[in-house]
């Protein structure tokens, strides 16, 4: 990270922080974003940016706070010529930020889905939009984007946070495609880290968080995160692009992409009903089932 400057969105706390604390530790100039708003993205507080400004400056780093929302096109522009004029250039952007509005979603009003996607997906376009321009000129630059398990594999009561994590995903994808000859990479991390945002997932009964707390704490940290977003954001990762990699406790893991894995073909084409007859039969135990993340992660982290 030595001379390298970031651009940490959601760093005033959690994972974020970890990030930006991190990096900041490893040689990076940060910039630390984070409007302070609740878990559900109301109200306004600069103490959580300042004080990760702070720490990273109480030990020898280089960091200014940004307050702004990532889900204003303008303020994100603004945020990152503010990051260019303090510190010459931006090389890192980690799209962190994220708020939740968790509802079942027959329940789910507008304003919940909304809320949701403009943060998450929209704020992920705004602040990699702005830096793009950077990273063209200078020919250099990384990408990593937080994204989650509700979108890779399935959530109770968070369709709008799943379609937008998948989202960041696509994006990633296509911006990493799109770059690439610009010697720029993007990658993307679904974390599993016990953070206010994990804890508040629907899902369980009350009783079965409670039971849990402790361990996933002790178990599923955010400092766990940073590790591997600070390789993704550094030149040891000039060979890796495009990818979705998660962490969890200390496992990391490497997601597959969407690829075809069965094809039937009828010389005389199909019907209806030829379809009905033979693609359920043919293709059953192919289809992935509607498994929830704590379905598919059965063990413990360690």
């Amino acid at each position: 990270m030595e001379g390298k400057v970031a651009i940490v969105t959601g760093a005033g706390r959690g994972i974020g922080r970890e990030i930006a604390l991190m990096m900041a530790a490893e040689g990076a100039s940060v910039v630390a974003n984070d409007m302070g708003a609740s878990l559900d993205g109301e109200g306004n507080d600069n103490a959580p940016a300042s004080q990760t400004v702070q720490e990273i400056i109480a030990n020898g780093g280089a960091a200014i706070a940004n307050f702004n929302s990532v889900a204003d096109h303008d303020s994100m522009r603004d945020m990152v010529a503010q990051a260019a004029k303090e510190f010459g250039t931006v090389d890192i952007v980690v799209n962190n930020a994220g708020i939740l509005r968790d509802s079942i979603f027959h329940k789910m009003t507008f304003e919940q889905w909304d809320a949701v996607i403009k943060v998450h997906l929209y704020g992920s376009f705004n602040v990699s939009r702005a830096a793009a321009e950077i990273f063209r000129k200078q020919e250099s630059g990384a990408f990593v984007h937080m994204v989650s398990t509700s979108g890779l594999i399935g959530s109770i009561g968070q369709a709008n946070y799943a379609a937008a994590k998948l989202g960041i995903a696509g994006l990633s994808r296509s911006l990493a495609m799109e770059m690439s000859r610009f010697n720029v990479r993007s990658n993307c991390i679904a974390p599993s880290a016990f953070s206010r945002m994990i804890e508040s997932v629907p899902g369980a009964t009350p009783e079965e968080k409670e039971a849990n707390l402790a361990k996933r704490r002790q178990q599923t940290r955010p400092e766990q995160i940073a590790p591997l977003a600070v390789f993704l954001a550094s030149d040891a990762a000039r060979d890796v692009s495009g990818q979705i990699l998660g962490a969890r406790g200390n496992e990391f893991y490497l997601y597959n992409q969407t690829r075809p894995i069965r094809t039937l073909h009828r010389a005389d084409g199909w019907t209806p009903q030829t379809v009905a007859q033979q693609l359920p039969k043919a293709w059953a135990t192919a289809f992935t089932p509607l498994e929830r993340t704590r379905d598919v992660f059965a063990w413990e982290a360690i």
